[in-house]
């Protein structure tokens, strides 16, 4: 189920998209990011409709994907 990203608190979609990029390992290429510039990518990605938050009923579980992605 997707979830849209306006209905999440600000600081608990902040708190996602942070445990999203500490784990997820994308290179971002040969310069490093900063966590906060990681996050703002992100988020620009989940306001354009890019990526979107995805909620598991059976893993129980929250997630954001690239659009394309999902099947």
């Amino acid at each position: 189920m997707i979830i849209p990203w306006q209905d999440i608190a600000p600081e608990t979609l902040t708190n996602l998209i942070e445990q999203f990029v500490l784990r997820e390992g994308t290179d971002y290429g040969e310069t490093e990011m900063s966590l906060e510039s990681k996050v703002n990518v992100v988020l620009n990605q989940l306001k354009s409709g890019e990526a979107v938050i995805v909620f598991s009923e059976l893993h129980e579980s929250v997630d954001i994907k690239l659009r394309n992605q999902l099947q």
